[in-house]
């Protein structure tokens, strides 16, 4: 059985895979933040 050396794994896909996540996240924020905003303007 092969045994894990720590910080020997490849992360390259883990960490562009979080920033997609991340900058999705930040953009689904905005646009929550801004229909809240135009639902206040816009309350009658």
């Amino acid at each position: 059985m092969a045994e894990h050396k720590h910080g020997s794994m490849n992360i390259e896909a883990h960490e562009k895979a979080f920033a997609g996540f991340m900058t999705w996240s930040k953009n689904v924020a905005i646009v929550a933040i801004a229909v809240l905003i135009f639902l206040a303007i816009f309350n009658t």
